[in-house]
């Protein structure tokens, strides 16, 4: 094989390796009914406290979100939540896990949850299942931001990479769209 045509192989696999996302986390993309919907708890509330460990048989990183309910908007959550999800950092050691969202203490949140065991939570959609709430200091209406998310999302219906996202909305405007959705019929 000449020089040219190894430059040429090695090109073509630049070229292709480049077309790939670069998080490997591929979701459904999940909208704000049916995650209303699939939820077992549905809460605003802020975070206090943000905590990587490791696993229960060592071999893994995870983190614990423990969020005060300010106000549930579905289940019976008590006073507090525990969130566990994969990845964190302990020590100098990290695991990261794409699509996944992040916490910081004294975050005020709107988050959709599923119970995982009888005492912790995972949130539904991954990312998408956490709107940030911010609020400024001329008294605008709080507005309920979607988590970003590195993940490669999929139509639902067609199985194809989509653009379609949530959008900021006031967080009234974001409480009143998860009761609609969980006064409408299940589809």
């Amino acid at each position: 094989m000449s020089i040219r045509q190894l430059f040429r192989m090695g090109m073509v696999t630049v070229a292709l390796l480049g077309a790939l996302p670069a998080a490997a986390t591929t979701q459904l993309r999940v909208d704000l009914s049916q995650l209303s919907r699939d939820s077992d708890t549905v809460i605003h509330g802020v975070v206090r406290r943000v905590e990587s460990r490791w696993s229960g048989d060592g071999r893994r990183i995870v983190t614990d979100v423990e969020v005060e309910v300010k106000e549930p908007l579905k289940g019976q959550p008590g006073n507090t939540v525990l969130v566990t999800q994969p990845g964190g950092q302990v020590g100098d050691i990290g695991q990261v896990v794409h699509g996944l969202a992040s916490f910081k203490t004294g975050e005020e949140v709107v988050i959709f949850l599923r119970k995982r065991g009888t005492q912790a939570f995972r949130l539904s959609g991954e990312a998408q299942g956490k709107y940030q709430v911010q609020r400024d200091a001329a008294g605008k209406p709080a507005m309920a931001v979607p988590e970003p998310s590195e993940a490669l999302l999929l139509d639902p219906v067609t199985r194809q990479p989509t653009t379609v996202v949530e959008k900021p909305r006031t967080l009234a405007e974001l409480k009143a769209a998860i009761r609609a959705a969980l006064t409408e019929p299940t589809p």
